[in-house]
């Protein structure tokens, strides 16, 4: 069980990075009819390298789906490396397509729905895993739960703020909630491990 806790814990910090790449190429390719004639050619080609990056993360999450701790170990290194790949190439596509605070706007509040959501995924999957102990063992991991959403509505509260800003500044909302986002999971994940533990062996 502690084994399987600690694959949650990675199998969440994938899912959360793929919603948000997803969430960015549903928004780029519904503004893509926005995008100055002369630069359609050069968004396509971002858009495309982008949907490229995304299903290598995706490839890479599934192909370690059915593995042990430590290979995840080693995988998350490659896509951490995957994961600023994607990043570098939509900063790409905000400097040089995107520079309309609008259509910005309309990618951060799709990417900060995307984080939110992977927030309440979360939370529920290691309330559902929690139902399996018994009631001692579960007040520590409900506690856990309960402070994981009261770090998502915290986040939530933040990104909802941000109306008006410079993408450098919506783009470090995302970052630092998507950090608050790792430490919460990591934290419900390893209570839920200590829970586990001594039914491990």
């Amino acid at each position: 069980m502690p084994q399987q806790s600690t694959m949650h814990f990675y199998l969440n910090w994938a899912k959360e990075r793929i919603e948000e790449m997803d969430a960015v190429l549903a928004s780029l390719e519904t503004k893509a009819g926005e995008v100055q004639a002369d630069l359609k050619a050069k968004a396509k080609q971002l858009i495309a390298d982008l949907k490229k990056q995304r299903n290598e993360f995706q490839a890479t999450v599934k192909k370690q789906s059915e593995t042990d701790e430590a290979a995840w170990g080693l995988a998350k290194a490659q896509l951490e490396s995957q994961w600023n790949a994607f990043e570098s190439q939509f900063k790409i596509y905000i400097d040089t397509i995107a520079k309309q605070i609008p259509h910005q706007q309309a990618i951060f509040r799709e990417v900060a729905a995307a984080q939110l959501k992977a927030w309440r995924v979360s939370a529920d999957m290691i309330q559902s895993a929690a139902t399996k102990f018994a009631a001692g063992q579960r007040a520590n991991i409900d506690a856990a739960v309960k402070q994981m959403k009261a770090d998502a509505s915290v986040a939530e509260a933040k990104l909802q703020k941000l109306q008006g800003e410079s993408w450098t500044a919506l783009n470090a909302a995302l970052a630092e909630s998507r950090g608050a986002f790792d430490h919460a999971n990591k934290a419900a994940w390893d209570t839920f491990k200590r829970a586990a533990s001594p039914h491990a062996g």
